[in-house]
């Protein structure tokens, strides 16, 4: 385990937002047993892990590997009596996704919107302001219900098919969906393009418009290695919500150039030499993480799962 030495301008905990079981699995060609999700998730939980994204309420022509939510909520319904503080949240793309939610008793939910048109136009199949107007009566009937609503953002660094994406249009696109009644609003490097710098320099616009710095999250995928450099960038500059995923599961099915999340076991071995309390026992997570490398029939990618179960894990 790592030696911690504590840096005093860091954040001294991080809550990290675990998105393997939904924003992981769905990027699997394979569909997952419905029961193996159940158990993902209640290990995860098991580990000290209390944010952790269970499934979505999308259509199954759109996402067939989450398919089976309906299926899944009632299998985790006894989770948060065992584990005091455990949230749950499901992602939901309209309000047909949440009034299925909430008959399963979703205590958080979450929508995704895209800082650039073309990716609203292939994730959404609309543009990114009539997105905006979709997740409008879902967020405000979601806060009339007392469910808390997570806002993400996506390509807030660099698109695919339109290039670099300016601050400006990332802070604009953001404050919609905060000023819409979102309570927290995680900042996607979709395709794995962000550096240190360009990191810094959005949460200080962000900063700029009046944002303050504990409402939002970042969301790094690892495509250039860049995902832990760029973490830190972001604790320094005060965030303290990480996203990131057991294992270094998923990518993104609408931009193929996506590479896996953040994984959580590397995050949390940064973190915790860095003397960050983040609640989490590593041994238990790294373990979690190769059982479900081993039902998926192929090694981790997470280093750190490597490094300490050898790399048929």
């Amino acid at each position: 385990m790592p030696d911690p030495v504590a840096d005093p301008t860091l954040p001294a905990r991080v809550r990290i937002h675990e998105v393997g079981p939904r924003d992981g699995l769905q990027n699997e060609s394979a569909l997952v047993p419905v029961e193996v999700k159940a158990e993902f998730i209640t290990r995860l939980a098991a580990a000290g892990l209390r944010t952790v994204e269970a499934t979505s309420f999308v259509h199954p022509k759109w996402v067939p590997q989450l398919a089976d939510a309906e299926q899944l909520m009632p299998e985790l319904a006894g989770l948060p009596g065992l584990h005091p503080g455990l949230r749950l949240p499901v992602l939901v793309p309209n309000e047909r996704g949440l009034d299925r939610a909430l008959a399963h008793h979703a205590t958080d939910i979450a929508v995704f919107a895209s800082a650039t048109e073309t990716f609203a136009r292939r994730n959404l199949n609309r543009s990114a302001d009539e997105a905006m107007a979709m997740f409008r009566p879902v967020v405000e009937r979601a806060g009339a219900a007392g469910v808390p609503v997570r806002g993400y953002l996506s390509m807030c660094f660099g698109d695919p098919w339109e290039g670099p994406v300016s601050p400006a249009q990332v802070v604009h696109h953001g404050l919609q969906l905060l000023d819409m009644g979102c309570s927290e609003l995680s900042l996607g490097d979709t395709i794995g393009v962000a550096t240190p710098g360009q990191v810094t320099g959005l949460l200080a616009e962000f900063v700029r418009a009046g944002v303050p710095v504990d409402r939002l999250a970042v969301h790094f995928h690892d495509t250039y290695g860049q995902a832990l450099a760029n973490t830190l960038a972001a604790l320094r500059g005060g965030v303290s919500v990480v996203d990131a995923s057991a294992g270094g599961l998923g990518g993104c099915p609408y931009a193929k150039s996506a590479t896996g999340n953040l994984a959580t076991e590397d995050l949390v071995w940064m973190l915790h030499g860095l003397g960050i309390d983040t609640g989490v026992d590593l041994a238990a997570l790294v373990a979690t993480s190769g059982w479900m490398a081993r039902q998926l029939g192929r090694p981790s990618p997470s280093r750190t799962v490597r490094a300490l179960l050898g790399p048929s894990d």
